[in-house]
């Protein structure tokens, strides 16, 4: 490898990283759909000739760490025919993608007849075709109900796009004015990609320019090596759940982690995770392998820059056939649920390793509400795509942000702009406003996620939602509590419509006058609730962040009737709180640990019935054990009279989860889930 010197070395990645920037700007600038260049719902990066990523900017972690599967799938199916002028087209979850919403652009540039470097953009289209308008329906059971498929394809050839493909690909998408003018803004970044990147060459000379690559390669990759190796060695397990519905309600699948550390590498192994099914809660090998990569590099080396190097530390085993590695024909829309699920899983198994760096759980979904017909005052087709960004879990250090982009959203909006939606589409926002109770409770609170009312002025129109974490809220660390769950509901005619399957809603037909209501998930708490500061907790009330209520049950406030502190029955009832807490002394046991439902399995907890009376609870309620550290275990309630009081039957993967041991406390509370108003 060729020498190069620091000073040139740094300005050499600062142009590249210019050269993404200038694509973003570019896209913004031109795009048509609101969703890119108002919500911002693109990314652009910048590859080398074997697709590996060298450098990218402000850009949706969820979209640029997966693309180099897209990228080296494309050179696999294409690489020996492209020439100067050439562009690529591919969505396929199958071949590399996310999900077909997500059209991705590649474009490969040359040098001296040497092909040297692929600008690529990836794009949320509004809508690809499908089942419903916005083309992600909660109700899919395959993939040609979610879109049209598109493999790694040349739509442009030696400069000149071909017509007959794209009038194809448009005649089977909604609003192709907006996807054509989306897929010109895309090009004309990569094009834009192109001019600077041959002015770098010009400069500095492709060998000093290639050297600069590898360089940063090299260092990214022996800095993620670094900081993997600072944390001991061994394994860290967690488990997790996706929500499907059957006939007698929630099915969920198992989604389970094993995170192994030995000395600079680092695997995450999903084996035991759940088959595929016919639902739209599966995704693709790129999509969970980019959630484990940006939880770790979010926790463990969040302020550098990101290139392919970074990755090479890191192995995912994700069984094939399953929601993590989804095959032909089942649904891939999932892959925010997937991808935000994997990372949640990857918190939980880190929370047990280095709980300073992490956080609780994040707001549980991407949370993908549509809305589309054609609206009956200008006979046009319309698709608006509303997101509205949740809360993030708290951390050791400091309360969780509200209403905020993810760790892996980049630079997404978190609020749509009510004005830009109002003036494109039959639509009126009623109001928008954080969500009160609805962050996790804990010595630091999670953030509060986000309620929006939005009304039908005019016409009819379809909605459909594909979300999760409409049933299982996210989850606290070291005895924090749940954060509320999301929710979407009409209210027509001044009452309220619930859907029948919770977050999945495909094509339920709204009219005229209907109110539909959002409310996205809060974070989880970190800490006990009980050993939060009074006054920061007055402080929550007093700005409206929790209720009189929540104060009082959650975290033993007691008011007088003037709203101030009652010390002698704040102290009361925390002391209540404290002691009506149950405790039991786990025991080994040759027990089934888990119980089937549906095509997947989940956790059970085996306790004595009276115990279970003194919690509230009946059978296959839902609770959470907590154990010295980590996250919380949650399991599905079996009741059986043959359990000592005061035992708890534990496998070992359930002690492992928890720090605990045989013999050891463990506690159990029901599961919480607050009451967003």
């Amino acid at each position: 490898m060729k020498t190069i010197d620091p000073i040139t070395l740094e300005i050499i990645t600062e142009g590249l990283i210019s050269v993404v920037r200038e694509m973003r700007a570019t896209v913004f600038r031109t795009a048509r759909s609101v969703a890119i260049y108002e919500a911002r719902d693109f990314s652009c990066g910048l590859f080398d000739a074997t697709g590996q990523v060298v450098a990218q900017s402000e850009d949706i972690g969820s979209h640029v760490v997966p693309l180099p599967w897209s990228v080296e799938q494309s050179l696999k199916e294409l690489g020996d025919s492209l020439e100067p002028g050439d562009a690529i087209l591919m969505n396929d979850p199958y071949r590399g993608g996310t999900h077909l919403n997500d059209v991705t652009i590649i474009y490969p540039v040359f040098n001296d007849g040497k092909l040297v470097f692929f600008p690529a953009v990836r794009e949320h289209w509004a809508d690809v075709g499908g089942a419903v308008p916005g083309s992600m329906s909660g109700t899919a059971s395959e993939i040609y109900q979610e879109g049209i498929r598109i493999p790694p394809l040349k739509i442009m050839e030696r400069g000149k796009i071909n017509k007959a493909v794209m009038e194809l690909l448009l005649s089977n998408m909604r609003v192709r004015e907006e996807r054509l003018g989306d897929f010109n803004s895309g090009m004309a970044a990569c094009k834009t990609a192109e001019r600077r990147i041959t002015e770098l060459i010009g400069r500095y000379g492709i060998k000093e320019l290639l050297a600069a690559v590898d360089s940063n390669l090299s260092r990214s990759e022996t800095r993620m090596r670094e900081k993997i190796q600072s944390l001991p060695d061994g394994e860290a397990y967690y488990e997790d759940y996706l929500e499907t519905f059957g006939p007698d309600g929630l099915e969920p699948l198992l989604l389970p982690l094993k995170l192994t550390i030995k000395d600079d590498q680092l695997t995450a192994d999903f084996t035991g995770v759940s088959k595929q099914v016919s639902a739209p809660v599966n995704s693709t090998l790129a999509v969970t392998a980019a959630s484990v990569f940006i939880t770790l590099k979010s926790a463990l080396d969040p302020k550098q820059a990101l290139n392919h190097g970074s990755f090479r530390p890191v192995n995912v085993i994700a069984p094939e056939g399953t929601i993590v590695n989804v095959t032909h024909p089942a649904p891939a829309g999932s892959h925010g649920e997937i991808r935000k699920r994997v990372i949640a899983t990857m918190l939980g198994a880190l929370s047990q390793i280095c709980p300073e760096l992490v956080s609780a759980d994040i707001h549980r979904t991407s949370f993908h509400n549509l809305i589309g017909g054609i609206d009956p005052k200008t006979g046009r087709e319309y698709v608006h795509y509303e997101w509205s960004a949740g809360g993030n879990g708290a951390f050791q250090a400091a309360d969780g942000p509200s209403v905020m982009a993810a760790i892996d959203w980049g630079d997404l909006n978190t609020a749509q702009s009510s004005e830009v939606l109002e003036s494109r589409f039959p639509l009126m926002v009623e109001w928008t406003r954080q969500g009160v109770d609805s962050g996790g409770a804990g010595y630091n609170q999670g953030g509060l996620g986000m309620r929006r009312s939005i009304i039908l002025t005019r016409g009819t129109a379809s909605y459909s939602l594909l979300s999760d974490g409409a049933v299982m809220p996210p989850f606290g660390i070291l005895k924090g509590e749940s954060g509320a769950t999301v929710d979407s509901y009409i209210v027509r005619e001044g009452k309220r419509m619930d859907f029948p399957t919770p977050g999945k809603v495909g094509g339920f037909p709204m009219k005229a006058g209907d109110r539909l209501i959002l409310q996205s998930a809060g974070g989880g708490g970190y800490g006990d609730p009980l050993s939060r500061e009074i006054d920061r907790v007055m402080a929550d009330l007093r700005s409206g962040f929790i209720s009189e209520t929540f104060a009082r049950e959650i975290y033993g406030i007691v008011l007088t009737s003037s709203g101030e502190i009652d010390a002698s029955a704040t102290e009361r009832l925390r002391n209540k709180i404290l002691l009506s807490r149950m405790e039991l002394k786990v025991v080994s046991s040759s027990a089934t640990f888990y119980a089937t439902v549906g095509s997947s399995k989940k956790r059970i907890c085996i306790i004595n019935r009276k115990e279970a009376d003194q919690l509230g609870l009946t059978h296959d309620d839902r609770v959470e054990l907590l154990g010295p550290s980590g996250a919380p275990l949650r399991a599905w309630l079996v009741l059986d009279d043959k359990i000592k009081k005061g035992e708890l039957p534990l496998d070992g993967l359930g002690l492992k989860v928890l720090g605990a041991e045989i013999n050891s406390k463990v506690w159990i509370r029901p599961l919480y889930v607050p009451e967003v108003t």
